[in-house]
């Protein structure tokens, strides 16, 4: 990456929404050099450009969970259960002793909690020789994280991990606000 789309990808983390007009003076390019040069960071899949949400204004809750798996395939199963989920926000494979970490986000303590224990949760996937789950506390330097809004369909009867919260006691007592891809789901997301 040259100097020139440092400049661009730095503003654009910034202020997502500048203008062209605005990177074009920014690098010393016109309006359409600097469109041109971030359809190419586009194009070579160096950058995406979407919103971030703020969890603390919308009192939305995280957690880091830290799993360590079987073996390769039940790696593989556990992220083919989860790709569509919208509270996983993001997993990361590691060389360490737990191969997968993720983040997840939660409407509030409760279903925080649900999604830590019941059949919904990472934790409860075959394969998982151990796992950690730690309820982050702060988000520092930069708030926004990319929750899966657009995972929230709200029309399923059936959610994307095929577990059916409306059985289940933490869902029926109102601990839980259920899967936000389902009819029945009762949360902000």
């Amino acid at each position: 990456m040259d100097e020139v789309n440092r400049k661009i990808v730095s503003q654009l983390q910034l202020d997502g929404r500048t203008t062209f007009e605005a990177l074009g003076k920014l690098i010393g390019y016109t309006s359409m050099g600097a469109k041109k040069r971030v359809k190419k960071l586009i194009e070579q899949d160096i950058i995406k450009i979407s919103a971030s949400v703020n969890l603390k204004p919308l009192n939305l809750y995280a957690a880091i969970i830290l799993l360590e798996m079987e073996s390769a395939d039940a790696m593989q199963k556990l992220l083919g259960r989860f790709k569509d989920c919208p509270r996983v926000v993001h997993i990361f494979t590691t060389l360490g002793g737990y191969n997968l970490i993720a983040l997840v986000v939660a409407e509030d303590q409760d279903t925080l909690e649900s999604i830590s224990v019941e059949k919904c949760s990472l934790r409860s996937s075959e394969g998982i020789r151990r796992s950690e789950f730690y309820p982050i506390g702060n988000v520092y330097y930069s708030p926004f994280l990319l929750v899966r809004e657009y995972l929230t369909h709200k029309e399923r009867t059936v959610t994307p991990c095929e577990v059916d919260c409306r059985p289940c006691q933490r869902y029926q007592s109102q601990e839980c606000v259920g899967c936000p891809t389902t009819s029945y789901y009762q949360g902000s997301l």
